[in-house]
C-alpha cells in the first residue's frame, strides 16, 4: 500500500494578500518567469498549463524544469482523468513546485477536445474527484482556477455548489475568473473580453467562505484596481496586463507591504539589464536563442521616453540569426530610464 506523501506546511503565499501572475499558454514559460522574478520577489508566478498526459509521456525536463530563482512558482495542470493527474503530480514533485493548480477555466477548442478546462465546470462532482486524487499524492497545496460558469449556466446557482464541492475535496485555494466562458461561439480571446465581469458575485463567494483562500482574476489592469479588489478578496491575479506592462511588477512588493499602488518603484535597471544579458548568454550557450528571452521583455518600459525604440530593437534585432546579449544592452541604452514613465501605460488607458 502506498503511503501518503509527507505534507509540507502550507505556503505563506496562501496568506492574504497575494499578487499572482496568471498562467498564460505560450507566454509564462520559464524565461518569462525568470524576468518577472527579477522585478518582484513576492509575486506568485504560474507556469503555462501543462497537460497531464504530456507530463507522463512527454519530455519532462523541458516541460517542468525551472530556475530555483523563480520561487514561489506554481505548476498548472490540465486533465480530466484522476489517475493521470495524480501521476503528473507525483512526477512534478521531484521538480519542487510550491503549488499545483488545476485548470478549470480555459475555454479553447483544443482543451475542450480533451474534456478538460472550463467544460469541467459542468461536472463539479468530477472536479472534486480530481482535486481529491491530486491531494492524496501532493506534498504542496493543490488549488483550482475556474470561471463563474459556462454557457447557459446561471453563475449564482452553479458557482456556490462548485466551490462547496472542490473545497470539500480539499482544495487549498480557488482562483475565480469573474466571467463566464462560452464554449461555443467565442474564441479564447473573446472569452477574455466579451462575457461581462461579475466581481460582486466573486466577492460574495469570499464572504460565504471566510476561512478559504479565494482570489479574483479577470479585467484587472493595474495595482490601483488590484488594491480595490484586495479590500474584498485574499488575492488578485493579473494576466495580460502584467505581461504587456511588465514594469508594473516592479511595484508589487512595496504594494503588498502596504505602500500605495501608485508609488514609484525603485528599480535598479542596470542590474536588471546585466542579469537578463547573463541569463540570455547562458541560454544561448545551451543552444537557445536570444529571442526566447527578449520576447518577454518588450513591455518593460511602458510610458518611458524611448520605449517604442526599445520594443523595436527587441522585436527585430533580437530575432536575427546569431543575435547575442549585446542586443539587450543596446535596447536599454535608448530608454530615458532616469526620466521615468511620463504617460499612462496603454493597458491602463484602455481599461479606463
Amino acid at each position: 500500500m502506498s503511503q501518503e506523501p509527507e505534507k509540507r506546511e502550507k505556503s505563506r503565499y496562501f496568506k492574504a494578500p497575494v499578487f499572482a501572475v496568471a498562467p498564460m499558454i505560450d507566454w509564462t514559460d520559464r524565461h518569462c518567469r525568470f524576468l518577472h522574478r527579477q522585478l518582484s520577489k513576492d509575486a506568485l508566478l504560474y507556469t503555462e498549463m501543462v497537460v497531464a498526459d504530456a507530463v507522463i509521456h512527454g519530455p519532462r525536463d523541458r516541460l517542468l524544469s525551472f530556475s530555483p530563482a523563480e520561487h514561489p512558482v506554481a505548476l498548472q495542470l490540465g486533465g480530466s482523468d484522476p489517475a493521470k493527474l495524480a501521476e503528473a503530480v507525483r512526477i512534478a514533485a521531484d521538480y519542487g513546485y510550491d503549488e499545483i493548480n488545476l485548470n478549470v477555466g480555459c475555454p479553447s477548442d483544443r482543451v475542450q477536445s480533451g474534456t478538460f478546462g472550463a467544460c469541467l465546470m459542468r461536472d463539479p462532482g468530477h472536479v472534486a474527484d480530481l482535486v481529491s486524487a491530486m491531494k492524496r499524492v501532493s506534498s504542496v497545496p493543490v488549488t483550482v482556477k475556474c470561471r463563474i460558469g459556462v454557457d447557459d449556466q446561471e453563475p449564482t446557482d452553479v458557482l456556490p455548489d462548485f466551490l462547496g464541492r472542490v473545497i470539500g475535496a480539499g482544495a487549498d485555494a480557488v482562483w475565480i475568473h469573474a466571467r463566464k466562458a462560452w464554449l461555443q461561439g467565442l474564441s479564447p480571446k473573446e472569452n477574455r473580453e466579451v462575457p461581462p465581469l461579475d466581481y460582486e458575485l466573486v466577492y460574495a463567494m469570499k464572504r460565504e467562505n471566510p476561512d478559504v483562500f479565494i482570489g479574483i482574476n479577470g479585467g484587472i489592469a493595474d495595482l490601483e484596481q488590484a488594491a480595490n479588489h484586495l479590500a474584498h478578496m485574499d488575492g488578485v491575479m493579473l494576466g495580460r496586463a502584467a505581461y504587456h506592462n511588465t514594469g508594473m511588477l516592479a511595484g508589487v512588493d512595496a504594494f503588498l507591504a502596504g505602500s500605495g499602488p501608485e508609488g514609484a518603484p525603485d528599480v535598479d535597471w542596470p542590474a536588471l539589464r546585466d542579469t537578463m544579458a547573463d541569463y540570455a548568454a547562458e541560454l544561448i550557450g545551451r543552444g537557445g536563442r536570444l529571442h526566447h528571452v527578449t520576447r518577454h521583455m518588450v513591455g518593460l518600459f511602458q510610458g518611458f521616453a524611448g520605449a517604442r525604440r526599445f520594443r523595436q530593437i527587441l522585436s527585430t534585432d533580437a530575432t536575427r540569426p546569431g543575435a547575442g546579449p549585446e542586443v539587450i544592452a543596446a535596447a536599454f541604452a535608448v530608454v530615458d530610464i532616469d526620466g521615468g514613465p511620463r504617460v499612462q501605460p496603454e493597458e491602463k488607458r484602455l481599461a479606463g
